[in-house]
């Protein structure tokens, strides 16, 4: 039985070369799998972030200051071992194929800013970055590290040099919108590409989730690489059941191979 699913892999796999060595216009979309390879938590599994700190929604930060402390308590505590945290190799193998022609560009739904640790340069993040701050009152943004500080020196809540605003992170909160700039070209790189890789990602949040399907409904091969089962594993035409930091170099080997 592990010798079928290891040849299933496999046989998978050179399939996924196969695809994206074709494909001319390939873009992948990555999601906490990727991350979680670099020893970053996921939200959703059990032992994961949300079962220590409960998710604060947007109007509660902007209607509620207890809410902000906490939120910035949550973020106290998982932010520094995010920006501690490197880049793994499936990282790279997204760069490498950037570099070399064959990708054009990686759309994300982490925040951790990896992807432009590797190397990767058109980096579309649909839900922000933990590494910067933004001012609730009038939008000035500074790096997280300055935010951090404030609370180190004894502030509950850190607050704009500029205008005296609160601060949050300049990620995504729960009932906040994506950024519209950000999805419309998350959009149609999906729309004009002929691969799209989905990477460590459960496709199950939308709209990023809705990616896959706009791709695959608009010509592209659809390959997918998680551990676990996505609802678009159906029409997919190459799944790999496998670890990302394990297969995605093998796979941009191959494709960049001459």
């Amino acid at each position: 039985m592990a010798a079928a699913r290891r040849a299933t892999m496999e046989e998978n796999l050179e399939r996924a070369v196969r695809l994206l060595r074709a494909a001319r216009s390939a873009v992948a979309l990555t999601g906490a799998g990727l991350s979680t390879e670099s020893g970053i938590p996921d939200f959703r599994s059990p032992g994961g972030v949300w079962e220590r700190f409960r998710p604060v929604e947007y109007q509660e930060l902007l209607a509620s200051h207890a809410a902000r402390r906490e939120h910035w308590r949550y973020k106290q505590a998982t932010v520094p071992p995010m920006l501690a945290a490197k880049p793994n190799a499936a990282h790279v193998a997204l760069a490498e194929l950037e570099a070399a022609g064959r990708l054009r560009g990686v759309i994300t739904q982490n925040i951790d800013a990896l992807h432009q640790r590797a190397g990767s340069r058109r980096v579309l993040e649909l839900h922000g970055t933990n590494l910067e701050a933004v001012c609730l009152q009038c939008d000035e943004r500074v790096g997280i590290a300055a935010a951090l500080a404030q609370l180190e020196a004894g502030h509950d809540v850190p607050s704009c040099g500029r205008c005296g605003g609160w601060l949050k992170p300049a990620t995504v909160s729960f009932g906040q919108s994506l950024p519209a700039e950000v999805l419309r070209e998350a959009a149609t790189l999906a729309q004009q590409a002929d691969g799209f890789l989905a990477l460590g990602s459960s496709l199950l949040v939308n709209p990023a989730a809705a990616l896959a399907g706009l791709a695959k409904r608009s010509g592209a091969v659809l390959i997918i690489v998680n551990l676990s089962e996505t609802p678009y594993d159906e029409v997919a035409d190459a799944v790999v059941r496998a670890k990302l930091a394990e297969v995605l170099p093998r796979l941009a080997a191959a494709v960049l191979a001459p």
